[in-house]
């Protein structure tokens, strides 16, 4: 009996290999996934435009002496060629010798930590009785969820108006109780417990939303089965809840984290970094050194924005490598 076998094309790896080259992954991935690609690449152009060519600058101009005075500029008819140069690290150097920029980092580690912990117990605290059956709770979700729909903006400046000292909502009430009022905004400890509080309201509903989303994806069975064999509320939340939980509490941590050690809004619209620089963050004292100071120090605010950078990078290595030596590699 003859077998008649049908001869398939070589395919391009066996090709390459028969040629004495060994397939590169690159060329591999280009070659299997062209069309991806090409779909891909404008979108990978804009981003290098828009992110890339500003971050190289920045880094570029931390390693100058550019500010206001020596930088290239055009006054009327008069064309001024820019004269700033090279200082290699010193503005590095200069910043991580000043007190200024620990007292900063301080703070800064302060409200992210503070602000990220509340927002991340209320909003599980809510997404597990939002979770359960209870009348109303789609009226419940939709309220909850308004501050997140809200512009930032708006909302610090309805909280700046409840926070005024004299004619503010908050010390209204405590006036009408018979306490005095609070300098909400004018004092260093109250302006910092009022930056927190503002930015906590802002990042409940975006916890609320991720623990509710993570808390339906875990199987009733578990709880059922948990609760036959005698677990009580605690230990089914503590042994089902929280490891069911997990991918999705190291990915909202972290995005978390990283929002609020960049929260310019609350901080600037809210008190800018006052009273005196209370409540002053690394990324509002790089903002006051590009725009407020005079002169501009743009070399300054730069070197700034690069450990601000480094900062954040190193925190999500060291998070992701601690995470994965638990078993939750994302």
């Amino acid at each position: 009996m003859t077998v008649l076998t049908e001869k398939k094309a070589p395919a391009a790896e066996e090709v390459t290999k028969a040629a004495g080259r060994p397939p590169g992954r690159v060329r591999r991935a280009l070659t299997t996934h062209w069309y991806a690609w090409a779909m891909v690449a404008p979108v990978v152009t804009v981003i290098g435009v828009i992110i890339g060519w500003p971050l190289v600058r920045g880094i570029y101009l931390s390693t100058t002496n550019a500010n206001e005075a020596n930088v290239e500029r055009t006054i009327g008819v008069n064309h001024i060629p820019a004269t700033y140069e090279s200082v290699g690290l010193d503005n590095y150097t200069a910043i991580l010798n000043d007190g200024v920029f620990w007292d900063r980092l301080t703070w800064t580690l302060v409200w992210t930590v503070s602000c990220v912990t509340l927002s991340f117990a209320l909003g599980l605290g809510l997404a597990v009785m939002l979770n359960r059956k209870l009348k109303g709770r789609t009226f419940y979700r939709m309220a909850l969820i308004l501050p997140w729909a809200v512009p930032a903006f708006v909302s610090v400046f309805t909280w700046r108006l409840l926070f005024n000292e004299k004619n503010g909502l908050f010390n209204s009430l405590l006036a009408g109780g018979g306490i005095d009022a609070i300098p909400w905004l004018n004092d260093p400890t109250w302006a910092k417990l009022s930056v927190i509080a503002v930015n906590v309201w802002l990042g409940v509903p975006f916890m609320l939303i991720a623990m509710l989303g993570g808390l339906q994806a875990i199987p009733a069975d578990l709880y059922e089965a948990a609760e036959m064999d005698g677990a009580n509320a605690w230990q089914r939340f503590r042994h089902i809840t929280l490891p069911g939980l997990k991918p999705v509490s190291s990915t909202v941590v972290l995005i978390s984290g990283i929002w609020t050690f960049n929260m310019f809004p609350v901080i600037f619209l809210l008190t800018r970094g006052g009273p005196g620089d209370a409540t002053e963050i690394l990324v509002t004292y790089a903002y006051r050194l590009s725009f407020v100071v005079s002169p501009r120090d743009f070399a300054g605010s730069a070197a700034w924005g690069v450990l601000i950078l480094v900062l954040l990078s190193l925190f999500a290595v060291v998070y992701r490598r601690a995470l994965r030596k638990q078993g939750e590699v994302w």
